[in-house]
């Protein structure tokens, strides 16, 4: 039996500890927000991840959590296989944390000049390591609020767009470009990791059929 604690676990456990301990410290919650402004004025660019590591309540981190913990195991996993567990770990946590940085530059360039915006939580990260279980395991179904079951590569392509759409229209305290470019990212990085990933990919939704 393993009982070994994975890089998966730390992540989860260190993000609900970060986030209940910023509920309750709001200085502590004002200075991890992804705020452009004061990434720009006073070179706070530690805030690209420790934003990452904060959520707007409850309900929020608690979806998070657990989208990131269903699939991140399965990912961890499968780098680890791939590359071994040392260059595996490195990998997995290269995606996680690279997708929470590079999902907020489209919103570092766009806000930068506004003092009241503010951004947080781990979507980006999360959406990288969803479209990265995409990637490997298109036709495996995803469930959405335990009510529908579709398969990951049609998921993902209506995330995709509905997060462009929004994105597009703005207003709302979503940040769907973090959804947008983590998804992305993730994507794509485990693409460059391994790319005959890609012709797999094609391959298992040639195989699908709807009945």
């Amino acid at each position: 039996m393993n009982t070994s604690i994975s890089l998966t676990d730390i992540i989860t456990g260190l993000t609900v500890l970060i986030s209940i301990i910023a509920f309750q410290n709001e200085k502590l919650y004002s200075r991890f927000m992804m705020n452009p402004y004061q990434v720009v004025r006073k070179q706070e660019y530690y805030r690209f991840v420790s934003s990452g590591f904060i959520h707007a309540g409850w309900v929020h981190l608690l979806f998070n959590m657990v989208s990131f913990y269903s699939f991140g195991a399965a990912i961890e996993s499968l780098f680890k296989q791939m590359h071994g567990p040392i260059m595996g770990s490195v990998y997995y946590l290269a995606l996680y944390i690279g997708a929470i940085i590079v999902s907020e530059i489209p919103t570092y360039l766009k806000f930068k000049d506004l003092p009241n915006y503010n951004s947080l939580g781990a979507s980006g990260g999360v959406s990288a390591i969803i479209f990265a279980w995409i990637l490997y395991f298109p036709l495996q179904t995803i469930n959405i609020y335990f009510v529908l079951s579709i398969p990951g590569f049609i998921l993902g392509v209506v995330y995709l767009i509905f997060s462009y759409q929004l994105d597009k229209q703005g207003g709302g305290n979503i940040n769907h470009s973090a959804h947008l470019y983590g998804a992305l990212f993730g994507f794509v990085f485990a693409l460059v990791l391994d790319p005959p990933a890609l012709l797999r990919f094609f391959e298992q939704i040639a195989q699908w059929n709807i009945f």
